[in-house]
């Protein structure tokens, strides 16, 4: 499976109203220490006809990370959220403790088992 491949299907498992980090992302897809390579990745999602629901994953200082590049995607991200009714602090952090998703533990058992088949590793 491809690194953006894998990338894209952790991004998939993150239900409506929660979100992950960028490192969080990375670790699950056993990137660990990559959190850029997910911001990346999720920077060419096509976001009008693609299903993978960027928006929710944010940085880990619990904020969307804004950038020129994005042209305006950054506002349409915290808009999505809200829709999603992820509330923001006045300066623009989400909590994280109560937002971020938990993956089940069935989903990190398959996740372990699909990368271990991916890598080789046994």
């Amino acid at each position: 499976m491809l690194t953006y491949d894998r990338i894209y299907a952790i991004v998939r498992q993150i239900p409506y109203g929660q979100i992950a980090t960028y490192g969080q992302v990375a670790e699950l897809a056993g990137l660990s220490g990559k959190a850029r390579l997910v911001g990346y990745a999720l920077y060419r999602v096509d976001m009008k006809h693609d299903d993978i629901p960027w928006h929710r994953v944010i940085n880990a200082k619990g904020e969307v990370s804004y950038s020129t590049v994005r042209q305006g995607a950054d506002h349409l991200q915290r808009a999505l959220l809200e829709d999603e009714g992820i509330e923001f602090s006045p300066v623009g952090k989400i909590k994280l403790s109560q937002y971020r998703w938990r993956p089940p533990i069935e989903l990190l058992e398959i996740l372990s088992t699909v990368l271990e088949n991916s890598t080789g590793h046994h």
